[in-house]
């Protein structure tokens, strides 16, 4: 019955739906074209800023709507090479500004920032940000989902990086900036010589809480109401000619590793080490104007940071973010998203087996637009590892365009997995995203998988996934999200991430939420009452209801938190367990659990997040507490730091866990050219330290020198017979890119 609904209600959409809505807005800004030279100093006063209107701006907050306490100039132009953005940032109490980083890509909350975000395709979902501090900073990320986070998951990618520079001065008036982004750093897409993007851009004050922009976009949007682009202003630019980039990186690798592991027999640890000279080559280059192809040979990940530990207290997979840069410039086309982390595309199954890196031969990435069509194209090779994989090929066809609405998408998602041993593992998806009415929008997936050694039957429900959500997409008033849906006992996608399997999901959230004004020292708040459950779909018995109220609070001094009560029941059919000493039985288990988390101020040097789940656990009691500090100690020295306590007792059965994380990162950046960091956490559940040293030289965009050291140790070696190495791996690398700009 869905299929006999959906896929033709699709197909139709996709062949027969008008494109209503204007490609280009006639009371958009006109962005001037301005064939001078200027000075690139950021000293934004050259007769020609002058003779520019700068943008009307506004307060976001902590007033929305309210005139800016401070005086904030922003202008923008271009020419033939570069847009140019310039600032002129008042102060009054100019020795107030701050400035707590030197790092590239720090979105420092409690340094003065000014940023730009381009919607370059104007397609009112996805974006582009480029933005700076009155130290220089770089930092440049990638916004997708129209700015809208899910489960925890931030709607951008910050390891998104391009090249453009910028430059600032600070003085006894406040500071100023300008920034240059080279036409050839943008992709977009003109129609008869005029191209329309979206525009926002923002300034801040931390030792205000101000935040001041262009244009006025209502908070009521939520969290990341300022980075909505489909909110952004349009701005058409006449005549603009997009260029072809060619950038070619070689890079090359030398280092030495050891590894203790267990034998087959399981009776010693073998010791192995190895010293390796690698080398690779990554090419990106502009097929057109809209397309942008990446090629890498020899892909390699060596400089990346070491995935955050974590606890695992339940009986489903953990989900890790991806950071490796290849698979992250508009990543967000390849998403294909039914609800938390599940997803038809997870990108970390390629490379990685049982967090263990497999080394990728090459690939090649294609993203951008094809005439009303963003299309992302992704295929990668990985070579044999160990006795556990042979050699894989992964691909990725994605497909999107706007119909209806300019907030509206329809499209569709391949992937695959084929294995040089004949094994196979496909995967199809269509989906619609259909703003029905106001900030009303419905969002539905259809998705089915075919592998190696299952029945493979199209007309199926069993390898088939579908989902079906409305939701009000505002913080202010009555908001609401209602959500369904069914994955089959066979539906398995090769290089996908699914917490679960055979199920079915029904989801309600209500909420009201209010933003008092001026009088209030509160921001915004909001109550709600949720509820979701799962059964499961082979014999339709529950396995998880989870329902309560909550209520969330953001003041305006920039502190916010975020309380919840919820009676849950959990169905466990297979027992597991977190430590040899506790398990939870098969059994039906009802009890109520407190969440809680706070924020002091992110605005100040010194800042934290404080959290904690307490209450019933199964047949036990839970107590977890989390502790994750801030401290900028100054411009050059910074402070990270999460310890996580996990205290579980299931007194009846006389079992107890106790669950302990520390972590602690350290920063020093001797200036925006040269840091180095060094990342520690120990993990009591696993009796496991692991530590990283990265020391980075990045004279400029695209060169890079580093110096990386990782090592796994154990802390109670004889836990287990034969007892464990004190040192499970260690790794010393050197790595040099350079790039070359043809």
């Amino acid at each position: 019955m869905i299929k006999k609904v959906f896929i033709p209600v699709f197909i139709t959409l996709v062949l027969y739906s008008p494109q209503v809505f204007s490609e280009s807005d006639t009371s958009s800004v006109i962005i001037s074209r301005i064939d001078k030279e200027i000075v690139f100093d950021g000293l934004p006063f050259e007769k020609v800023w002058d003779e520019i209107e700068p943008l009307p701006v506004v307060m976001f907050q902590p007033d929305f709507g309210s005139e800016p306490t401070e005086k904030t100039e922003i202008r923008l132009f271009y020419n033939d090479k570069y847009l140019y953005v310039s600032g002129r940032f008042y102060d009054k109490n100019a020795s107030k500004i701050k400035s707590l980083t030197k790092k590239r890509d720090d979105f420092s909350p409690n340094s003065d920032n000014f940023g730009v975000i381009l919607d370059t395709f104007n397609d009112n979902e996805n974006a582009l940000c480029f933005s700076t501090t009155p130290a220089g900073i770089r930092s440049d990320m990638s916004v997708f989902n129209d700015a809208i986070g899910h489960m925890n998951q931030m709607p951008f990618n910050m390891s998104w990086d391009t090249f453009w520079d910028v430059e600032t001065v600070i003085n006894e008036e406040g500071w100023f900036a300008e920034i240059r982004i080279p036409i050839s750093s943008l992709r977009f897409q003109d129609i008869k010589g005029i191209t329309t993007m979206g525009l926002i851009v923002w300034r801040s004050i931390p030792h205000k809480n101000e935040t001041i922009m262009f244009p006025a976009i209502n908070p009521k949007y939520g969290d990341w109401a300022m980075m909505k682009p489909s909110q952004a202003e349009n701005v058409v630019f006449k005549g603009i000619i997009s260029k072809r980039p060619l950038y070619i990186a070689p890079y090359g690798l030398t280092g030495f590793s050891e590894t203790n592991e267990l034998n087959d027999a399981e009776t010693e640890y073998i010791y192995d080490e190895e010293k390796p000279v690698e080398a690779g080559l990554d090419i990106k280059y502009g097929l057109t104007g809209n397309l942008t192809m990446d090629l890498s040979l020899n892909t390699d990940f060596a400089q990346i940071e070491a995935d955050d530990q974590m606890i695992n207290l339940t009986r489903f997979s953990l989900f890790f973010p991806e950071k490796r840069k290849i698979f992250q410039e508009r990543s967000s086309i390849f998403s294909f998203s039914s609800g938390g982390s599940s997803n038809l595309f997870y990108s970390r199954r390629i490379g990685l087996c049982d967090d263990q890196p497999v080394r990728i031969y090459g690939g090649a990435r294609i993203v951008g637009r094809i005439g009303s069509w963003d299309l992302g194209f992704l295929d990668m090779q990985t070579a044999p590892f160990k006795d556990t994989l042979p050699s894989e090929n992964f691909g990725v066809l994605r497909m999107r365009r706007q119909v209806i609405n300019e907030n509206s998408y329809v499209g569709g998602i391949f992937t695959s997995r084929i294995g040089m041993d004949g094994k196979y593992n496909t995967a199809y998806g269509l989906d619609a995203i259909l703003r029905i009415f106001n900030d009303d929008y419905l969002d539905i997936k259809w998705s089915q998988s075919f592998e190696t050694g299952s029945d493979n039957n199209l007309f199926s429900l069993d390898p088939a996934k579908f989902n079906i959500s409305w939701d009000r997409r505002k913080e202010e008033g009555f908001a609401y999200n209602l959500s369904w849906s069914r994955s089959g006992e066979e539906f398995n996608p090769g290089i996908g991430f699914e917490m679960r399997e055979d199920y079915s999901f029904v989801r309600t959230q209500f909420q009201y939420g209010w933003f008092p004004g001026k009088d209030s020292k509160l921001f915004s708040h909001s109550i709600y009452i949720q509820q979701m459950y799962f059964l499961s779909v082979s014999d339709g018995s529950l396995e998880t209801l989870t329902a309560g109220p909550g209520w969330k609070f953001q003041t305006k001094s920039m502190m916010s938190g975020n309380f919840s009560l919820s009676y849950m029941i959990e169905d466990v059919k297979e027992e597991f367990s977190f430590s040899d000493d506790a398990e939870v039985p098969v059994g039906r288990y009802e009890f109520i659990e407190f969440r809680g988390m706070v924020s002091t101020p992110m605005s100040r040097k010194f800042y934290s997040m404080i959290g904690s789940k307490a209450g019933g656990f199964y047949d036990g009691y839970r107590t977890s507490i989390s502790f994750m500090p801030t401290w900028s100690i100054s411009s050059s020295f910074q402070l990270n730091g999460t310890y996580q306590y996990n205290w579980i007792n299931f007194k009846e059965r006389s079992q107890k866990f106790n669950g302990q994380i520390g972590r602690l990162k350290i920063l020093y950046m001797y200036s925006t050219k040269l840091s180095a960091s060094a990342f520690i956490q120990v993990n009591s559940s696993n009796n496991a330290i692991i530590s990283n040293f990265r020391l980075r030289y990045n004279p400029k965009e695209g060169n890079d020198f580093y110096l990386v050291v990782n090592e796994g140790r154990n802390t109670n070696i004889d836990r287990e017979i034969p007892e464990l190495p004190q040192i499970s791996d260690r790794t010393i690398l050197v790595k040099y890119t350079h790039t070359f700009n043809l």
